[in-house]
């Protein structure tokens, strides 16, 4: 019985040791998301003043080309990293990319978009309390999420897209998926 009392202290703390181990071989950013392979939430976003009536965004919107669809705010410090990122991206063409302004004040989002450059096809207001951003599980901005043509999320990216971002993981995934029927 003695015998225990000093080998169970060295077996929890071995369990602890592995499970703490395995932890930090995981990476962060890599956050499941239970709507992967499930259509995009239902939503009908009013557009941010000064973009013209129908530049919301719906989920009708997100059918027919794989699409970017990225959460944003003009008071999020991250969004400003990412986004000469997503200009370049625009000004390339390699994807559409539609914007959720998440619990921002629609009129410093316009006003943002005006200064910094507008990356978006289309955005969408998600005023507070955010209920769309809560719906694509949104944990905090920025997070982007790959839609195929059918309107169904196939790729959760959370935090800044940077070039590498872009080039070696979003990339691939959106040219496999337009090749797909």
């Amino acid at each position: 019985m003695r015998r225990i009392l000093y080998v169970l202290p060295v077996v929890v703390f071995t369990v602890l040791a592995l499970f703490f181990l395995k932890g930090l071989t995981l990476n962060p950013r890599d956050i499941p998301s239970v709507l992967i392979d499930r259509p995009v939430p239902e939503m009908s976003l009013a557009p941010l003043p000064g973009r013209g009536e129908g530049s919301g965004l719906a989920t009708k919107d997100l059918k027919g080309r794989v699409s970017l669809v990225n959460i944003f705010g003009s008071w999020c410090i991250s969004c400003v990293q990412e986004h000469p990122t997503l200009m370049e991206i625009k000004r390339r063409g390699d994807a559409p990319i539609h914007g959720i302004d998440w619990r921002d004040d629609p009129v410093a989002g316009a006003a943002w978009l005006k200064k910094s450059g507008d990356p978006y096809e289309r955005v969408g207001i998600d005023p507070p309390p955010g209920r769309t951003a809560v719906d694509f599980g949104v944990t905090g901005a920025p997070e982007s999420f790959i839609v195929d043509k059918a309107g169904v999320i196939r790729y959760k990216h959370v935090g800044p897209i940077s070039p590498e971002i872009w080039s070696k993981t979003l990339l691939p995934i959106i040219r496999q998926l337009e090749k797909a029927p």
